[in-house]
């Protein structure tokens, strides 16, 4: 009896975990581990359910109920996740064996800058996001007036975040990060990043059913999925109980043949 009804509960985890994976979607894909862990905490953190599965490669991949993947999408667009990917130096001027122009070394080098400014600020507590857009004076000795250079910087910042103080650092920090340019010639766009109309500071909540812990969503379906077993259980054990009676009742008519 014990090995039966361990058998049952063994059914029931396989069929819930079975059910609930057949619910999930791929989010993101081909994340490292840190990109995944701060994505699956932010998720749980709001009380959508999200776990993290390894790729062939691998990397990892966040993956959610398909029922709330707007609302995951949403949620990691405000906490500015994935983060920015960035490209340096090295990658820039990876040699590629061929002979650069003049006109493609300066593009690659307004590019680099771009990006490396842009992650140093992207790094700052507070940042959501920003963007760099580096401008270098031309080479041209013959010009009689030639362009200082200039840098505008495009912040997306947390509303939680007083972005005032931050500025005149911001601004620092992208001068001298370029030779020539002087702390006026920066310019600076602070955008407010878009916050969702429902925030969940509460953990997400658990529930137990038949001792098995899941997330208080799953609960509605690990009921009915426990209904149709519980139900397809029954039929068997009718069926069974039927066929018992049919073999006794044949073995006792037999006996009586005997008899006579």
């Amino acid at each position: 009896m014990f090995r039966r009804c361990h058998a049952v509960r063994l059914m029931l985890v396989l069929a819930f975990a079975s059910l609930l994976q057949g619910c999930d979607i791929d989010l993101y894909t081909n994340l490292s581990e840190r990109e995944a862990n701060a994505m699956v905490a932010v998720l749980l953190r709001e009380g959508v359910p999200a776990s993290r599965k390894v790729q062939e490669n691998g990397q990892l991949t966040v993956v959610v109920d398909e029922k709330r993947f707007a609302e995951a999408m949403s949620l990691l667009d405000e906490a500015g996740l994935p983060g920015q990917t960035f490209s340096n130096m090295g990658a820039v001027f990876k040699n590629n064996g061929l002979v650069s122009s003049p006109v493609q070394e300066r593009a690659q080098m307004v590019y680099a800058l771009s990006e490396e400014l842009s992650h140093s600020v992207s790094l700052i507590d507070g940042v959501v996001s920003a963007r760099v857009h580096v401008v270098l004076p031309d080479n041209d000795l013959l010009k009689r007036v030639i362009s200082p250079s200039s840098a505008s910087v495009l912040v997306r910042y947390d509303p939680n975040t007083d972005i005032n103080p931050l500025i005149p650092q911001i601004k620092t920090l992208v001068a001298n990060g370029i030779s020539g340019l002087s702390y006026e010639g920066v310019s600076i766009t602070v955008i407010k990043a878009a916050t969702g109309s429902r925030r969940v500071d509460a953990p997400p909540r658990l529930a137990s059913f038949l001792g098995i812990w899941m997330l208080e969503d799953y609960l509605p379906r690990a009921r009915m999925l426990f209904g149709v077993l519980l139900l397809a259980t029954l039929s068997m054990v009718g069926v069974l109980g039927w066929q018992y009676w049919q073999r006794r009742s044949s073995s006792a008519l037999y006996e009586l043949e005997d008899v006579k």
